[in-house]
């Protein structure tokens, strides 16, 4: 298998034909489709989007386009990207995007028959999240110079993504109108659009109260802003901003910027809460996962730090 990095995979992809109108068509009136039954995040659809054009430029010049594609078209093309070195994450979740555009066209009497239903799902990896100790959290939450209004919002925000074990997107798009300080809570938009209430506590409403009160106002100027967090230029921060910033007050904290991810306090959130004894159901509807399965895997990050401990200190482990 050839070995890419993901740089040059989309130089690859980009050489290859422009997709045809005709697809580009299909797979726009799909998207919107999708959009509409199922109310998908603007990152899903745009990943969807990515990968059906991938179909439709190795496919370029073929009769029919991707709507004609039997199994053994989308057989190869699977094949041609395992080649490529893409992930198996990436071809799952391909073959799921493949899976919603075809059924969507058997519903709608464009196709008889779904060429997807035999092809087997690449077998993916189980990786288990990776949590920073308490101490890290402690020492990262500090770092931010909070005597400026952006290092006020950083240790606002960075408090906010522990406390409520938020979803990066959802951090960066929540509206200032989503904060309830009176009532210590925080609703929040997730996967789907479903809305869930989550308890903010006492540090992270602490932080947000001065943020509010000092840095906010100095960022919006006299702008009636709709976002929460606000940069300089008194735009929301996007993902790759935020990532950013974890990544340097990480290293000011004196912790491996490598071991870190936005993603990771999250999973710092998840693993501390059952840790000190927290249901598992109740974690779910915090995290607002759909499906207590994907909550579930926290319980193997507890169990794995159990052993860890074990080994260390137990004078036969």
């Amino acid at each position: 298998m050839t070995s890419r990095t993901p740089a040059e995979r989309r130089q690859r992809v980009m050489a290859l034909p422009p997709v045809p109108d005709a697809d580009q068509s299909l797979i726009s009136r799909f998207l919107e489709a999708l959009w509409a039954e199922n109310g998908l995040s603007r990152q899903t659809l745009d990943s969807y989007r990515r990968d059906l054009e991938g179909l439709a430029r190795w496919r370029e010049g073929q009769a029919g386009g991707v709507a004609a594609a039997d199994r053994a078209v989308l057989f190869d093309y699977l094949a041609w990207r395992t080649r490529e070195g893409y992930s198996p994450r990436s071809n799952a979740r391909l073959l799921s995007a493949l899976r919603a555009l075809y059924a969507w066209l058997v519903r709608r009497g464009e196709r008889n028959d779904d060429p997807t239903g035999l092809l087997e799902p690449p077998r993916l990896p189980r990786l288990l999240p990776k949590a920073l100790a308490e101490s890290e959290i402690d020492a990262l939450l500090a770092a931010p110079d909070t005597t400026t209004p952006l290092g006020l919002r950083d240790r606002a925000m960075l408090e906010l993504m522990y406390a409520a074990g938020l979803r990066v997107s959802e951090l960066v798009n929540l509206p200032a109108t989503a904060v309830n300080l009176r009532q210590g809570a925080l609703r929040v938009t997730g996967k789907g659009s479903k809305e869930r209430l989550v308890p903010l506590g006492e540090e992270a409403q602490h932080w947000l109260e001065r943020y509010l009160a000092a840095a906010r106002p100095q960022l919006a100027g006299k702008r009636a802003l709709a976002p929460l967090f606000l940069e300089a230029s008194g735009e929301a921060p996007t993902r790759q901003q935020f990532w950013h910033l974890v990544k340097r007050h990480a290293a000011a904290a004196g912790i491996d910027p490598r071991r870190i991810s936005p993603h990771g306090l999250r999973h710092s959130f998840a693993t501390h809460l059952l840790n000190r004894g927290a249901d598992l159901r109740a974690l779910q509807m915090l995290l607002g996962h759909a499906s207590l399965s994907t909550t579930q895997i926290y319980t193997l990050v507890a169990r794995e730090q159990l052993k860890q401990l074990h080994a260390r200190h137990h004078p036969r482990g």
